[in-house]
């Protein structure tokens, strides 16, 4: 079963929704009528299965160049520190 309450009502009753959601029941609280957020056990939260590959249902390809590669200004940089010594010559 499910149970939705606007944010005022829910405040007033919050010790009685979040014993409904560790009973089971879903608890959803809304903000002008429309769902916002759910209650949920800490357990069932923590239990939950991750969702792999969730963009392979999109439709949408992802470019392979989307992350970033080394950056050769900074490559360059790093090996001029690297060959430079600490110590300058006398």
């Amino acid at each position: 079963m499910t149970i939705q309450m606007n944010i005022a009502e829910a405040k007033a009753k919050l010790s009685e929704l979040i014993a409904r959601a560790e009973a089971g029941e879903q608890v959803v609280i809304a903000r002008d009528g429309k769902p916002v957020v759910a209650l949920a056990p800490v357990e069932a939260l923590a239990q939950a299965p991750r969702q792999l590959g969730l963009w392979d249902d999109a439709g949408t390809e992802i470019p392979e160049d989307l992350f970033l590669g080394p950056d050769d200004e900074i490559q360059q940089a790093v090996g001029l520190w690297e060959a430079s010594s600490i110590f300058p010559s006398s």
